[in-house]
């Protein structure tokens, strides 16, 4: 992939190769209104060829997030949720109940709109860690996982790496699973708020926009690691260089290098992105009081990946 386009999502770079790498699989579907795609990055030449690391990809194309309402998202987050229990109990080798416990981290900033669907999904979840001690007979009856919650923020906001805060917290808590939520960075203005990816790989805060952080992984924090995005902005250098590839102009001489080189500074975001911001959170939400609160616990679902 060329250097001006930049994308977190696996299915954008994997459709800059014409052939599927060896050492790569992958898998197609529709549940209603939605598809499903499942890339298996099975060896290191093809993580390297695609650049992103081994591991599990799965890519919900929903249509767009804020135009989903009432039973159309609660279709979504009820097939968000079961991949994201198949995907749980894969990693973990635990069924789903009272006796599993998942940390959910919100990354991103806060008071940035298009970096707070982490902060804003966490805000809205119902935790249940607390009740496992303190209201034990209630918190059995529930069925649910002991959830806990947070929203460690950024670097530049709180002198600490979002790392060093997970892996602090893990080691308390010791939950089984942790999830992540962030903001994404994607190639195409037509993945902005309608695609969700989910991966085992773990995340990187920050890569989409360029600030590289210490990724967060179950090498770094000792436990399965399941990371959730939705993608909220464009790099404006990709978009110029798209631009300029859809007109034919495939050498990039020194007048338009410098252009593109300034313009990987900027970040281009959908007009809503406060309507975005919502409504992803309430649809993240959805699924993950759905997938660890109990309600899809007895639910068989069809393993994907």
């Amino acid at each position: 992939m060329e250097r001006y386009a930049r994308t977190d999502l696996a299915c954008e770079r994997m459709g800059e190769i014409e052939d599927l790498p060896a050492g790569c699989r992958y898998r197609e579907r529709r549940v209603g209104e939605s598809s499903i795609q499942t890339l298996w990055v099975d060896t290191e030449d093809a993580a390297a060829l695609i650049g992103k690391p081994r591991g599990l990809y799965l890519t919900v194309d929903c249509g767009r997030i804020p135009s989903l309402e009432g039973e159309r998202m609660e279709v979504v987050a009820r097939l968000l949720a079961g991949e994201l229990c198949g995907l749980a109990k894969r990693l973990t080798g635990k069924s789903l109940g009272s006796d599993f416990g998942v940390l959910i981290a919100g990354l991103g900033n806060a008071s940035l709109t298009a970096d707070a669907i982490g902060p804003e999904t966490v805000a809205r979840l119902t935790v249940t860690r607390h009740l496992r001690e303190h209201e034990s007979e209630l918190y059995h009856g529930l069925s649910c996982c002991a959830i806990s919650a947070l929203a460690p923020g950024v670097l530049g906001q709180t002198g600490i790496e979002t790392l060093e805060i997970l892996r602090g917290t893990v080691h308390a808590v010791r939950p089984d699973l942790l999830v992540v939520i962030d903001a994404l960075a994607a190639r195409s203005c037509d993945r902005l708020a309608s695609t969700v990816q989910i991966t085992d790989t773990g995340i990187t805060p920050g890569s989409g926009v360029g600030n590289h952080r210490i990724g967060i992984n179950r090498e770094s924090v000792g436990i399965p690691v399941i990371s959730v995005g939705v993608p909220t902005v464009v790099d404006s250098a990709t978009l110029v260089y798209d631009a300029l590839q859809k007109a034919g102009k495939t050498q990039i001489d020194g007048a338009l290098r410098e252009v593109l080189e300034n313009g990987r500074s900027f970040f281009v975001s959908p007009k809503e992105s406060d309507l975005v911001t919502e409504h992803t959170a309430r649809l993240l939400s959805s699924a993950l009081g759905m997938a660890f609160g109990g309600a899809l616990h007895e639910i068989a679902q069809e393993a994907y990946f």
